[in-house]
């Protein structure tokens, strides 16, 4: 069991578990792991989020790699997709993202893509953790073999927008949209971005100050866009997160247009164009039972692998599938991306609404969306808790009465969080009320078990 590193790289709060001295070892033993593996000195690219900790984190990731022989690719504040498309542009090694996604600011990240543009591997995961953890020093390098900070890189975000123009054929004049950019990466991007798209765009939450990103805005709070949307008769409404590789979008009516629904538009589209690669949407088991419904209706394979886009980009590799994602809003489009990207996302909808001279509830009607209920238990941030939870016979029983009691007419699934000290309850069932209540009892009794 991995102790550092979790679905998606490693997370924390900054000053309590996430450290600038954890940061400066990160770096060395990326460092040393990738000249071990390339007999030679790494060269590696590092993007950030707007979070007040980044800089901090970024200045000690940059020692520790130097200090080992390494040359760093600063690419200042820029969107986590962006820096895997930019590792590969330009012949690194490795990239290094620092960000909590999500996240509130008092949280951070760090994780790594291969030179490939990929997450890395769990073998060489693993051996950079085991360096990290083993306190053994690292080869301090001296005189010319110290490595080097390349400067003026913060420009190549333009290679990035150029990238995302590149993904779309048609002209998008005409079309309304309001941008949510969370306070977060997004706000670097996205205004030179959609300025080049002939899309009437204006933004909101798009003046980070360190302290509020994520803050009652993006992908995790949409209601303030929603209203905006509808009042300002926009045909669509765009959210991002704290570092932009996913999207939720909000339709002309108010209704919230989440990753299902934007697979299943996606998806059919490709079908129909015939690029939908056996004809299969990769999603995960969190994916809503309106999905499974809408794949079944239209001869649409649905393949789902366990939470987390990782697992569902393996998939998509290991069989050549060409979209997939999870209903929080990482989608994939394996023809133009390595990972999951908000705003390329955002492209590829806009480009299908403006073909489809539909509105875009007319659009996401196409896939319907069970009533669905998602609680997060907070747990105390203890090693091995999360597992000890998921290991309770009693909890266990407790599922298996609550689906007996949906009678096959929803589902529940109870999992631990990847990245915080949390258990996650999700209900599906036909109505709301009836996902409520089951898992309003499943979260009381996940508080009161005696672990």
């Amino acid at each position: 069991m991995s102790k550092l590193f979790g679905t998606d790289g490693i997370r924390g709060v900054v000053g309590e578990n996430l450290t600038a001295e954890l940061a400066y070892r990160v770096g060395q033993s990326v460092t040393t792991t990738l000249s071990e593996e390339k007999g030679r000195p790494p060269l590696i690219t590092i993007g950030m989020d707007t979070r007040i900790s980044s800089d901090m984190l970024e200045g000690a990731l940059i020692a520790g790699i130097t200090s080992v022989g390494g040359d760093v690719m600063p690419l200042g504040t820029i969107p986590t997709p962006a820096v895997a498309y930019l590792t590969v542009k330009v012949g690194a090694d490795a990239g290094v993202v620092i960000s909590a996604s999500h996240n509130p600011f008092e949280h951070n990240g760090i994780k790594v893509f291969n030179g490939q543009g990929y997450k890395l591997s769990d073998t060489l995961e693993d051996r950079v953790e085991e360096k990290i953890l083993s306190n053994e020093p690292m080869p301090i390098k001296k005189g010319g073999e110290i490595g080097k900070r390349i400067h003026g890189m913060k420009n190549l975000k333009y290679e990035y927008i150029q990238h995302l123009k590149g993904t779309v054929q048609d002209d998008l004049g005409g079309l309304r949209v309001l941008i949510d950019c969370a306070n977060g990466a997004a706000a670097a991007t996205a205004p030179d971005l959609f300025a080049g798209l002939a899309i009437e765009a204006d933004f909101i939450h798009r003046k980070p100050n360190g302290v509020n990103i994520n803050l009652k805005c993006g992908s995790t709070h949409l209601k303030s866009l929603a209203a905006m949307v509808t009042a300002g008769e926009y045909d669509l409404g765009i959210a991002f997160d704290g570092d932009a590789d996913r999207c939720l979008m909000i339709d002309e009516k108010g209704n919230v247009v989440d990753g299902d629904k934007t697979m299943a538009v996606c998806g059919k589209y490709m079908r129909d164009q015939g690029l939908l690669t056996g004809r299969a949407i990769v999603g995960t088991v969190m994916s809503n039972l309106g999905l499974h419904e809408f794949c079944n209706k239209n001869n649409i394979r649905l393949i789902c692998t366990p939470v987390g886009d990782r697992n569902v980009l393996e998939k998509m590799l290991e069989f050549g599938y060409r979209i997939g994602g999870e209903q929080s809003g990482h989608t994939i489009f394996t023809d133009y991306a390595t990972t999951g990207d908000g705003q390329l996302t955002a492209l590829q909808f806009l480009q299908i609404l403006k073909r489809s001279g539909q509105t875009a509830s007319e659009l996401a009607s196409i896939c319907p969306s069970y009533p669905q209920t998602l609680v997060n238990v907070e747990l105390a941030n203890q090693p091995g808790l999360k597992e000890a939870v998921m290991a309770s016979g009693e909890l266990a029983a407790a599922v298996a009465r609550e689906e007996e009691l949906l009678s096959g007419d929803g589902r529940v699934l109870v999992r631990p969080s990847g990245t915080e000290p949390l258990i996650r309850v999700m209900v599906e069932a036909k109505t709301t009320q009836q996902a409520e209540d089951c898992a309003n009892r499943l979260t009381a009794l996940v508080k009161t078990l005696k672990i």
